[in-house]
């Protein structure tokens, strides 16, 4: 499929968007950028009592309103990061336009505001997939098809459609830019693409501070060719011969820190010092005693939720191992690393309190790795090209079935027909592969008609 085709495709599942904000990690991300606009300030007390007052988030008062609920200097807290809200401003912006255009309400907070942050949270979640297939074509000479099974096999689909408001579909497109810009700017290590490199390291770490740890495969690659660059110019002069290497790693750090510097002036004013607040950071252990069970967890498991990962890992494996032909020289190199920040993503996502995630869809935190899995899916469809046909056919079923599962669990998800605080494996196996075939032409009309009836379903149906 060309990119034209991918834009089509994009603007035609454009009216799936749900304009809505129903949890609170979403109104903490929205209230970055309604206080900015309409307060000029980092206070976050109106914002939460207008959402509070609505009654639909359930524990909210407790959490962000209690008076002993506060930040190190006294503010409400907020635990997400700033880079989201940059990422949705220019959309916010239109909101603000269409607002004043339609007659609603010009408070920031009125149907045309969320709905831009809705349409925002899609726009970059295409552009994340996009951006994957672009860096498979890069590597491995293809990519279309693994970018289609990423969209719609894995978690980010419904993060891009059905709970826009989090801030997961804006960190896939981050880290695939910043992916992608290291593979630009590797090839030479020019200052000018140390410094690129640099402010999509800190557009990542502002939009979810945990992907900053994904900077190390970068970092490992360049002092690598470092490395090989020290050994081939050592004579006669290597002080001389190493500036432009030197230089380009203080280019890159310093536009780190430079555009970093917004999120840590954000940190200042809302919890007095250059760092998250303690109601966040006392929920890490960073022995990360969850590594493994954030992946094999029955009930919780990256692999069970999303078992599109496993094949996309098969992927990124064998290419590291030299088994799949590639374009790029230093496929293989380039894999090993993408495994690295895989791994880097199970350690964080290991290393929290909250590691089962349960109550929301699926091991939401691995959405970040977008572009990766797109990258290994693509790999392991370059590696069947020379398999026989009846394995290749195999393959194609796989993927398949990967995805119908991810889907099936949305609508288990959506219609309240399963355990929406951990997977019950059998139950949900059954629902998607045996009753939803059958209901899905019905559901999807639903969807697309009447949406509301699939946020507040009636007990009996719940119980169906």
């Amino acid at each position: 499929m060309r990119r034209a085709g991918f834009v089509v495709l994009f603007l035609v599942l454009l009216p799936a968007v749900t304009p809505r904000l129903y949890a609170s990690d979403e109104v903490q991300f929205f209230a970055w950028l309604r206080s900015w606009a309409f307060d000029q300030d980092i206070n976050f007390d109106n914002e939460y009592r207008h959402f509070n007052a609505t009654g639909r988030y359930r524990g909210f008062a407790e959490t962000f309103l209690a008076d002993e609920r506060v930040t190190e200097i006294g503010r409400r807290p907020n635990f997400t990061p700033i880079g989201s809200a940059i990422l949705w401003a220019p959309f916010y912006a239109a909101g603000h336009a269409v607002a004043i255009a339609t007659g609603a309400p010009r408070d920031g907070y009125s149907k045309p505001y969320v709905a831009a942050v809705a349409y925002g949270s899609a726009y970059y979640g295409f552009m994340a997939a996009l951006i994957g297939g672009a860096i498979a074509v890069r590597v491995v000479g293809r990519g279309a098809g693994a970018t289609l099974a990423v969209w719609f096999g894995t978690p980010l689909v419904f993060y891009m459609y059905i709970a826009p408001g989090f801030g997961h579909a804006t960190s896939a497109f981050a880290v695939a830019l910043f992916i992608w810009t290291w593979l630009q700017v590797r090839d030479s290590w020019s200052p000018g693409g140390a410094i690129a490199l640099g402010a999509a390291g800190a557009l990542m770490a502002m939009v979810r501070e945990q992907d900053a740890f994904l900077i190390a495969g970068p970092a490992i690659d360049f002092l690598r060719q470092a490395a090989v660059h020290r050994r081939q110019v050592l004579a006669p002069r290597p002080a001389v011969r190493l500036t432009p290497v030197l230089t380009a790693a203080v280019a890159g750090t310093v536009s780190f820190l430079v555009f970093y510097t917004p999120q840590l002036a954000a940190y200042k004013a809302l919890n007095g010092h250059f760092g998250q607040t303690y109601l966040v950071t006392r929920k890490m252990n960073w022995a990360a005693p969850h590594f493994f069970e954030v992946l094999v967890s029955r009930q919780y498991g990256l692999f069970f939720w999303t078992p599109l990962v496993v094949v996309a890992l098969a992927g990124l494996l064998a290419l590291a191992l030299r088994r799949v032909p590639a374009l790029h020289r230093d496929a293989p190199w380039i894999a090993a690393l993408a495994l690295l920040m895989f791994a880097l993503q199970v350690y964080t996502s290991g290393s929290v309190e909250s590691w089962t995630v349960a109550g929301s869809f699926g091991q939401r935190r691995f959405v970040a790795t977008t572009a990766l899995l797109v990258l290994g899916l693509a790999a392991i469809g370059a590696a069947a090209e020379r398999w026989p046909a009846i394995a290749r056919g195999g393959l194609g079923l796989l993927v398949a079935l990967c995805v119908w599962w991810n889907l099936g669990l949305m609508a288990q998800f959506g219609l309240h027909t399963m355990d929406r605080q951990r997977l019950t494996l059998a139950e949900n196996a059954r629902e998607t592969f045996i009753n939803l075939p059958m209901r899905a032409p019905a559901l999807a009309w639903r969807y697309l008609t009447n949406r509301s009836s699939f946020y507040q379903l009636p007990l009996q149906e719940r119980a169906r």
